[in-house]
């Protein structure tokens, strides 16, 4: 299983970037996808999931309405596009895929990781 992740960069605050993670290795449409980031000292937190159908939807409180993850399981593509950026969403952002029904929150509930991307925001 591949998980590669693109689309970080530098961007002003108030600034749109949209991250994509394309999978590979597995049937994309059974796993649920989820988008997790680890700013430098802190731990690998959730940021926002998807249930395999795409239907389903969660969020970190502090990203709602301004995130939006979404996937396309005939390009076996996963998407955040992130607008409004805040100084404080400046981290490495990875993917993440396990096959579990349910979307989850934890880290530890996720077997395939992406090698990260970096969103850095500016002020």
């Amino acid at each position: 299983v591949q998980l590669q992740a693109s689309g970080g960069g530098l961007v002003q605050a108030g600034g749109s970037l949209r991250l994509s993670c394309a999978a590979s290795g597995l049937t994309f449409s059974s796993y649920r996808m989820g988008w997790f980031r680890q700013a430098p000292g802190k731990e690998r937190e959730f940021v926002a999931g998807v249930s395999r159908s795409g239907i389903n939807t969660y969020y970190k409180d502090s990203v709602k309405g301004r995130f939006t993850i979404s996937r396309d399981n005939a390009k076996n593509t996963v998407y955040l596009q992130m607008n409004s950026l805040k100084q404080e969403d400046t981290a490495v952002y990875f993917c993440a895929a396990d096959s579990a029904a349910a979307v989850s929150t934890r880290v530890a509930a996720y077997d395939y990781w992406g090698q990260g991307t970096q969103v850095t925001v500016s002020s």
